[in-house]
């Protein structure tokens, strides 16, 4: 089917960069995953083919094998008649076409906290360039003579704010305690780290490396839920064992092919993005398809 670069039903709650949100009723939600993708925060003219699906089906997978460590906010995929066997058709739910089921998720509605829970296991991206010019990752000094892509043991920490437009910037942890407070902060971390080392885990037995990743917490009846998505291509730097090596950039299996693109452009990463070649959209979704297939063992069906 044609890309799909936005949607239009009733109810709709919010439009972010990937994701169109419809309130359904009753504390539900339905989160359908659009084609769009983007860039250093800048949202591309040119949307990416059966990525919102293959975004949809990679974070259920991942918020299914996190469940015992985290709730949440998932009730169910909406091709999953099961799952929603409670759920009544109304709003977007009912309208919503059977071709757009595989990327629409119900949901309950939380009360988001506004940090994008980083965690770095490995340097590369944004992280190395900053560290490459002051020696410092999120402005905290870390030792000489790292090299690009070194893993980092353990993990780092690495929060930000959660901007609706323009850039996302980097958080101390006196910042985030400011925002969230000193308990909240601890639990936040303390959350996203343990998620992150059982997905590494995971990910290393199927030959793969999540060198880092992003995670969004709310709260659903006063309780911390892991919401949003969850290590997909979109939010998570994937690379694949076999081609690891220490001091170069690894072949990367998410949207880092596109940035680097895009920075090979001459594109300064301020609106408007440049439209994206045809090769450049073919090979990105082959990227996201074979993300998809090495680390959930499954074939992707559009």
């Amino acid at each position: 089917m044609p890309a799909v670069n936005e949607t239009n039903f009733s109810g709709l709650l919010h439009r972010g960069k990937v994701r169109d949100t419809y309130d359904i009723g009753d504390g539900r939600l339905l989160m359908i995953a659009t084609d769009r993708i983007s860039a250093f925060d800048v949202i591309l003219p040119s949307p990416i083919p059966d990525k919102g699906t293959i975004l949809a089906q990679m974070s259920k997978f991942w918020f299914d094998l996190t469940a015992d460590i985290m709730p949440n906010h998932v009730i169910g995929m909406a091709d999953d008649d099961d799952a929603l066997a409670d759920v009544p058709r109304t709003g977007a739910l009912a309208e919503l076409p059977d071709d757009m089921r595989r990327r629409s998720m119900v949901i309950r509605r939380a009360e988001r906290l506004d940090i994008e829970c980083v965690v770095r296991g490995y340097i590369t991206g944004a992280g190395w360039a900053e560290y490459s010019e002051h020696g410092t990752l999120n402005r905290q000094t870390l030792p000489a003579g790292i090299v690009e892509a070194q893993q980092l043991s353990p993990p780092i920490f690495t929060p930000s704010t959660k901007a609706e437009e323009g850039h996302d910037l980097p958080m101390t942890p006196s910042e985030v305690a400011d925002l969230v407070g000193v308990e909240m902060a601890a639990r936040l971390e303390d959350a996203t780290m343990r998620i992150f080392r059982v997905a590494q885990e995971y990910a290393s037995g199927r030959g793969m490396i999540i060198a880092d990743t992003k995670m969004e917490f709310g709260l659903i009846d006063g309780e911390l839920t892991l919401i949003d998505e969850l290590f997909t291509a979109d939010s998570s730097r994937f690379w694949s064992e076999d081609d690891y090596k220490p001091g170069t950039s690894p072949q990367s299996f998410d949207k880092q092919f596109v940035r680097n693109w895009l920075l090979e452009s001459g594109w300064d990463r301020e609106p408007p993005a440049p439209d994206l070649p045809e090769d450049i959209i073919r090979m990105t979704r082959d990227r996201y398809v074979q993300a998809f297939e090495r680390l959930t063992g499954n074939t992707f069906v559009a």
